[in-house]
């Protein structure tokens, strides 16, 4: 619903990457621990499409071509590769093996790759075809439903999806986690951020909206408002560049993997204050993120350790974003840096709001995990500027 003539949304037609949620698994073995454990999430159809979606090569393929995100992630690997050689690693979400086979190569000794898609099946391939059976154990499964006969040194996952959070991996990691590492264990990645920024992007608008005034001399203005509800309906998951955001961006969450609860995530809330930096049209917001790969004994920002996930953190100075050379190694999907298939996530408004230079935009952004299904996510976004309070509701499925 909106307020004020506003609920910018998002872009339909182009298909989205499906995302592991909701863990893996394995065959069963022994149980890891004495200790009782919560009683796994159940399998819902939705789980069961993500994970037929994710038996598709296509969708390993594009993730295998990200180099940004492959790159850092090997990196990462040989970067602890003193706390990950000689050691166990479970990798949640393996998809074909390609970060259990980067962990083998640091030194592994022991690394339990599990997916819960029939992917799965080509990693046990992959990792034959590269002689590492004796290292590399592919289990198919839900993360959930395994049973390991060990705790492990370390955890490594791909968890990330659009804005971070959707689709909602993260829970199953920290089911791992709870589960099987062992204390002082190595979380990979270690931190992550989700960042919020307001855009203008005349471009977006003059090809999806301002099109239908003109086509081949034949004026079918009357098309565009049913153009804006199809077009900004739900977010848009685009390529921006920094010279679409308007101001500095604000902190909306920021994760620590070594202790952040699953109850965190059901619903995060952060006020923010912008100061536009020039007179452009507003059209909407912008969501990314970065993640981190620090050690387990990283304090550089233990602060938030303590601190629920739900953050009230103003943001109109760049001093309040982390630091990259603060840290260790940054996977980074924000708009000036290297393009990475996570891309940005958009929420543009129906109609855009002229902006003067220094004019102040504030209010709060919640983000929600659906009540239909956890891994979809409700957007509320409240902004108030020259003088008029607009509320933009949306729906990430």
């Amino acid at each position: 619903m909106f307020a004020g003539g506003e609920d910018g949304n998002g872009h339909l037609p182009r298909p989205r990457r499906p995302r592991r949620v909701g863990g893996m698994g394995s065959p069963p073995g022994q149980a890891a621990s004495a200790l009782p454990h919560p009683a796994p999430p159940p399998c819902t159809d939705y789980d069961m499409a993500y994970f037929k979606a994710y038996s598709h090569i296509g969708v390993h393929e594009e993730m295998l071509k990200d180099h940004v995100r492959t790159n850092t992630y090997r990196n990462a690997i040989m970067h602890h590769k003193d706390l990950i050689s000689g050691k166990v690693v479970l990798d949640v979400g393996c998809g074909t093996g390609v970060l259990s086979i980067f962990c083998a190569f640091a030194g592994a000794t022991r690394v339990y790759a599990v997916d819960a898609s029939d992917i799965a099946l080509q990693a046990m391939e992959i990792v034959r075809e590269n002689e590492l059976s004796d290292k590399v154990i592919v289990l198919h499964g839900r993360i959930e439903d395994v049973e390991i006969e060990e705790k492990v040194d370390v955890i490594i996952s791909e968890w990330m999806g659009y804005m971070l959070l959707y689709e909602s991996m993260l829970g199953s990691v920290i089911f791992a986690r709870d589960k099987w590492l062992k204390p002082g264990g190595l979380i990979l990645p270690s931190h992550a951020s989700l960042y919020l920024a307001p855009i203008t992007n005349s471009h977006r608008y003059q090809d999806s909206i301002y099109f239908w005034r003109d086509v081949y001399g034949i004026k079918m203005s009357c098309m565009m408002p049913l153009a804006k509800q199809c077009t900004f309906m739900e977010p848009s998951v685009e390529t921006i560049s920094g010279e679409n955001v308007l101001t500095w961006p604000t902190v909306v969450a920021q994760v620590d993997c070594y202790t952040i609860q699953a109850p965190d995530l059901e619903t995060i809330t952060a006020a923010y204050k912008f100061t536009s930096m020039l007179q452009a049209p507003l059209h909407g917001f912008a969501f990314w993120f970065d993640v981190e790969f620090n050690g387990p004994v990283c304090q550089k920002f233990k602060k938030q350790a303590s601190q629920p996930l739900d953050v009230n953190m103003q943001n109109s100075n760049p001093s309040n974003k982390k630091k990259k050379a603060d840290v260790s190694i940054v996977l980074s999907t924000a708009p000036e840096d290297a393009p990475t298939h996570w891309q940005q996530t958009l929420l543009y408004l129906f109609e855009p709001i002229e902006l003067k230079k220094d004019q102040i935009m504030e209010g709060s952004v919640t983000i929600s995990q659906s009540q239909q299904h956890a891994r979809f996510l409700n957007i509320c976004l409240k902004y108030f500027t020259g003088d008029q309070w607009y509320v933009k509701e949306s729906v990430m499925r």
